[in-house]
């Protein structure tokens, strides 16, 4: 981007800011006060994404702040693409990644609730292929694992695989958005475990073999499911695995922080999420709005409904959101933070956790910019969308939330 430029670019941001964001149905926008929210300090965000996009380290960003149900912020700064000089807007659309874990969690655990399986049952009782699997041992040779891989230790990443993007599972071609979920379990299971089932914690692919159990218990495809048991009841309209045609001008660009300073487009993906991937991905496959997650943020809130929608038992969200790592692999995390069913970070130490966290409270990201926080202590939530590579620019999500911690009024 060129600096010239800058000037007209910051203008056409700041012109979105002109037009107040709308309310979604059942999500009234109400002034911060009337839910114990301290205007001024809330207010404060906005200026901090303006001064990150004209010091061109976004493009743009879109915030919305929830409590008690209702809309107490939500606004939209900069450019959704630097071209064609396409302001954000609250309607923009964002490659969410990493937070799809959680929704493919939640379809999940509707899946437990009807009793199509236990959290104990092995994985392959439903994918046999992972009968076959093994542990990578420190000299190279393998060996089979000391317990099978449950579908618990799937949702807690603790079932020994290896994230997406790992060495291991880049040199055996293991995940590309070109093939189908049968086709990736088959790559997975080809490749070693890191460690046995249910001794560690490992970030990884597990969410995407969720996606192809989903499948199998449903007897639908993955995002069918998603749309029908979860979109479409919580209103998420703008929620989908690709983006269609008449659409695509609502999606945003992602940036990069170039060496010379400024912004430069930065491809993640090969497959682009303008078209329909044959991979539909439970663990980074999602494209979504501020104000969408938003609502599946207050479900969450709600213990399991929303405008009159029941998704999940409250017992089932009670489970989801709270740490599910037994205490010899809680001590290995850092941060006062443990791992929750429901693909999310959850705060068990509050001493050691950011300064004003609660127990309880949880969270989690997008490998391009995205996040959602939720509180249930002070029954508020956040979701923050930009596209930006390094994902977390001058550690923008935690200045976010301690603002938002400091505009709580007690």
């Amino acid at each position: 981007m060129k600096t010239s430029n800058w000037g007209l670019l910051l203008l056409a941001g700041l012109l979105s800011l002109a037009s107040p964001a709308s309310a979604q149905k059942q999500m009234d926008r109400v002034n911060p006060e009337t839910v114990g929210l301290e205007p001024a300090v809330l207010g404060q965000i906005t200026p901090l994404l303006e001064d990150m996009v004209a010091s061109q380290r976004l493009s743009g960003a879109v915030v919305g702040v929830i409590k008690q149900g209702q809309i107490a912020y939500l606004e939209s700064v900069g450019l959704q693409d630097v071209r064609s000089l396409a302001p954000m807007t609250e309607k923009t659309l964002f490659r969410i990644y990493s937070m799809t874990k959680a929704v493919t969690a939640v379809a999940t655990m509707i899946l437990h609730e009807e009793g199509h399986f236990e959290l104990s049952d092995p994985v392959s009782k439903y994918l046999p292929e992972f009968g076959r699997v093994t542990v990578l041992q420190e000299d190279g040779s393998t060996r089979p694992p000391n317990r099978a891989a449950t579908i618990e230790h799937l949702l807690l990443h603790t079932a020994g695989l290896s994230h997406r993007r790992s060495a291991e599972y880049r040199e055996a071609d293991v995940r590309s958005r070109d093939i189908a979920l049968p086709q990736l379990v088959n790559n997975v299971v080809s490749v070693p475990l890191r460690a046995d089932p249910g001794s560690e914690y490992r970030y990884s692919i597990s969410p995407t073999v969720l996606g192809r159990l989903v499948e199998i218990w449903s007897g639908q495809s993955f995002d069918e499911f998603v749309e029908e048991k979860i979109l479409k009841p919580l209103g998420m309209s703008d929620t989908s695995f690709w983006v269609e045609p008449d659409e695509q001008d609502r999606l945003a660009s992602v940036y990069s922080l170039s060496d010379g300073g400024g912004l430069s487009p930065y491809a993640i993906e090969e497959v682009p999420f303008t078209q329909r991937p044959a991979l539909l991905e439970g663990a980074v496959g999602l494209v979504s709005t501020v104000p969408d997650f938003l609502r599946f943020s207050q479900m969450l809130l709600n213990d399991g409904e929303f405008d009159g929608v029941r998704i999940l038992s409250r017992n089932t969200v009670d489970m989801i959101t709270g740490n599910g790592l037994p205490q010899e692999i809680l001590r290995t995390r850092s941060g006062g933070e443990g791992w929750a069913l429901g693909n999310v970070s959850v705060v068990v130490d509050e001493t050691a956790a950011e300064q004003g966290a609660h127990a309880g409270e949880y969270r989690w990201n997008g490998s391009a910019g995205t996040g959602f926080w939720v509180d249930p202590t002070t029954e508020t939530a956040i979701v923050t969308m930009w596209q930006s590579s390094p994902a977390n620019p001058n550690q923008l999500r935690e200045r976010i939330r301690a603002l938002v911690r400091q505009a709580i009024q007690d």
